[in-house]
């Protein structure tokens, strides 16, 4: 019986190695990449010469069987395009078949985008949540966002740059004023780190271009629930002319209280006499 072995690789610079990685390809029976041009561009950089295969989101359920198949003998590597495989990557299901059937998954840790962008941030690691990409649809997008609000994790996503601007936009609609660190095409030629507001990383990054992470600092811890004093300043805000988005926005970033819920107590003091 083989192992799988799961590989991080490179996430940008083809350094970013380990010599236990290089190890494991070169004496593995087959590697299933997620992209084999961006495999082979490794494999030549190393002088690997493991026989390649295909595993991606499209062949996965196809593949299976085959990899199931030579597991029964051989050791198998899996790599994804770009750090640890099955994290945001293909590899679940692959893993969860082995675990299955008893062959042995071990994982060969190296690169990770995640971990590279909050080490660098400025903000706390204590506590994180890992949320992947963003949902691509406005509505899906916001209701997550929504409910991430109250929670006093770290939070970090990966952003498209095609959708790195609506992204923020509700960023900063949902979660308010927030602080936050963006890591740009990590590891790469033009790496870059923004750190400021959502705001200024919306006004930094009009034109944006690579690969984003996107570190979000959590709700602060103060008032915890929406008592007198929260409705006082709602009430005050309204009178200075704020609309409710702005004040409720403002205040959600300060309490950490959901914003529907602040929204409800907004309407209550606009009725109030």
């Amino acid at each position: 019986m083989g192992t799988l072995y799961l590989v991080a690789t490179p996430i940008g610079n083809l350094e970013d190695i380990t010599l236990r990685a290089l190890r494991v390809l070169k004496e593995a029976g087959l590697v299933a990449a997620e992209d084999t041009r961006t495999a082979r561009i490794l494999f030549r950089k190393y002088g690997i010469e493991t026989p390649l295969i295909s595993y991606h989101d499209y062949n996965k359920k196809a593949r299976l069987p085959r990899l199931l198949e030579v597991l029964q003998g051989k050791d198998v590597a899996l790599i994804s395009e770009a750090g640890m495989p099955g994290i945001s990557d293909p590899g679940y299901e692959l893993v969860v078949a082995c675990v299955e059937r008893g062959i042995k998954v071990v994982p060969i840790p190296g690169a990770s985008a995640i971990i590279t962008a909050l080490a660098a941030s400025g903000l706390s690691t204590n506590s994180f949540l890992y949320l992947g990409f963003l949902p691509r649809k406005k509505g899906e997008r916001r209701r997550l966002l929504e409910a991430l609000a109250p929670l006093p994790h770290t939070l970090v996503f990966m952003e498209a740059p095609h959708r790195l601007s609506k992204g923020l936009e509700d960023l900063r609609e949902v979660l308010g004023e927030r602080r936050m660190a963006v890591g740009r095409e990590l590891t790469k030629l033009h790496e870059e780190f923004f750190r400021g507001t959502v705001s200024q990383a919306l006004e930094h990054f009009s034109q944006p271009r690579g690969e984003f992470t996107l570190i979000v600092e959590g709700a602060p811890q103060g008032t915890k629930e929406l008592g007198p004093e929260v409705e006082a300043e709602l009430l005050r805000l309204r009178q200075e002319g704020l609309r409710a988005k702005e004040a409720v926005a403002r205040l959600a970033s300060e309490t950490g209280l959901p914003r529907r819920e602040l929204y409800r107590a907004w309407l209550g003091a606009k009725r109030a006499p």
